[in-house]
């Protein structure tokens, strides 16, 4: 017992006399301070004392699908930053391969008495994926905010970049540029966001007096290698322009084209989506749509933390803008 005093005391910048205080539920003790010793209790894996149990920890789960696509450490920044603010602990939840599923880790949350949940991508933006974890969360009342694009009759929060008007900026961008066969790489079928950007790159052809035909549009798992088979595909099929669902897809078809002995951009131009960290790096630097990942992330917490003090939310869709940013990688096509 003196040990846990002494790690929570120090852990919170108390006196281990506040820390019992909070225990054994004695007054004397702000709120904040309270809330402070029952979260770090949280942090360090103690159990509550038993009269505090029915309270909801000071920690809010923060899952992610993957960390090597840049875009999901940006957004676990900004979120985790936010949520220090509101004096909550972020605990951050990464999938790997072959490691811990995404039910998984909201049965571990549910069990650390979450106070909510936070979902930057994940098995919500797929059709065919299992969601009865998801409708666990709803069951047990537990706030929840989903970031980017989910399957209709999960009725959480949602904070999504507009896909069709990111498509829209792409597609004008490369016609303007002069290019009459464009192809996309999106993610699989199942694919909530890659749906939107089909349906509004099939509406940018139309709106240009042409159809987009199937064999300008592949799939591919959201990785560089992914990006480059499938852009390799459509460079095989005479595009001249590729519109891609990631930046690491992106970066692939670029590679792809490389191997093709085609040069970026002036004889294929490619386009990314996120703007992730490092795409000014890249040669050529990545023209690709930016995310508003600062006004993403804090609107989510902002959500998020309004349900956690009992405010009633719209379980609605919040659109954000997206901005094409235009550097190296596209240009106009060379003439054959």
């Amino acid at each position: 017992m003196t040990r846990r005093l002494a790690q929570v005391a120090k852990k919170v910048g108390v006196s281990e006399a506040t820390v019992s205080r909070v225990l054994n539920g004695k007054p004397g003790v702000s709120e904040t301070t309270r809330q402070s010793v029952l979260s770090a209790l949280d942090v360090l894996g103690y159990e509550r004392p038993t009269q505090l149990r029915g309270e909801r920890s000071r920690l809010v789960g923060l899952v992610l699908p993957e960390l090597q696509n840049p875009i999901f450490p940006a957004f676990a920044e900004v979120i985790g930053g936010a949520l220090a603010q509101q004096g909550l602990t972020p605990v951050l939840c990464t999938q790997t391969k072959g490691g811990v599923s995404e039910a998984d880790y909201v049965e571990l949350l549910l069990q650390q008495q979450v106070s909510g949940v936070v979902f930057a991508g994940g098995l919500f933006a797929q059709a065919d994926a299992p969601h009865d974890h998801y409708r666990l969360l709803a069951e047990r009342n537990i706030p929840v905010v989903l970031i980017n694009a989910s399957i209709e009759n999960l009725d959480f929060p949602c904070i999504a970049c507009d896909d069709a008007v990111a498509v829209e900026q792409s597609w004008r961008h490369l016609a303007s540029l002069g290019h009459e066969r464009i192809g996309l790489v999106l993610g699989p079928s199942d694919h909530i966001p890659s749906r939107r950007k089909l349906a509004a790159a099939r509406e940018a052809a139309r709106a240009a007096g042409a159809e987009l035909p199937e064999e300008f549009v592949e799939r591919a798992m959201f990785s560089l290698e992914g990006g480059q088979a499938a852009a390799t595909r459509l460079l095989d099929r005479g595009i001249t322009g590729i519109i891609c669902a990631s930046d690491p897809l992106a970066l692939g078809a670029v590679r792809a084209a490389r191997r093709r002995g085609h040069r970026v951009p002036h004889d294929v131009s490619v386009v990314g989506y996120d703007d992730s960290a490092f795409m000014t790096c890249t040669e050529p630097p990545l023209t690709t749509v930016r995310q508003p990942i600062e006004a993403m992330g804090r609107a989510a917490v902002d959500l998020l933390c309004a349900q956690i003090q009992g405010t009633e939310v719209p379980h609605g869709e919040l659109l954000f803008e997206p901005e094409l940013v235009v550097r190296g990688s596209t240009a106009q096509p060379a003439a054959r």
